[in-house]
């Protein structure tokens, strides 16, 4: 997955992750960090970063995140109130993942944390 830097982390698309949000349909994908998945703490963790219609004006111009469990069953939930801004929107020290365009919602999302305040 390609990065606000040059590092090149390797994630595996998991689960295509399909769901409706007032009565329209919509997919988002969900990965593991393959690096991660040798650390017990992380073998359930996926990964689902995703952009939308509030990127940039309500929220961080390069997207945000949430973090998910390997499911039990067939389904899931996504609340998106869990969605979080990555580090590199406070600091370009960082290097975070960049959504990939097939997680672009062509919605707005507004839940979770949106813009970083300014300081």
């Amino acid at each position: 997955m390609r990065t606000t830097t040059d590092r090149t982390p390797e994630y595996r698309k998991l689960y295509k992750l399909t769901f409706s949000i007032r009565d329209s349909a919509y997919f988002l994908y969900a990965y593991q960090n393959i690096s991660l998945l040798e650390k017990e703490e992380y073998k359930n963790h996926l990964f689902l970063p995703f952009t939308d219609k509030t990127n940039g004006f309500e929220s961080y111009g390069g997207g945000r995140y949430i973090d998910l469990q390997l499911p039990e069953g067939d389904s899931m939930l996504i609340d998106f109130n869990k969605s979080y801004n990555p580090y590199c929107a406070y600091s370009t020290k960082y290097s975070c993942p960049i959504p990939p365009k097939e997680n672009a919602l062509p919605i707005k999302i507004e839940a979770g944390i949106l813009a970083p305040e300014e300081h």
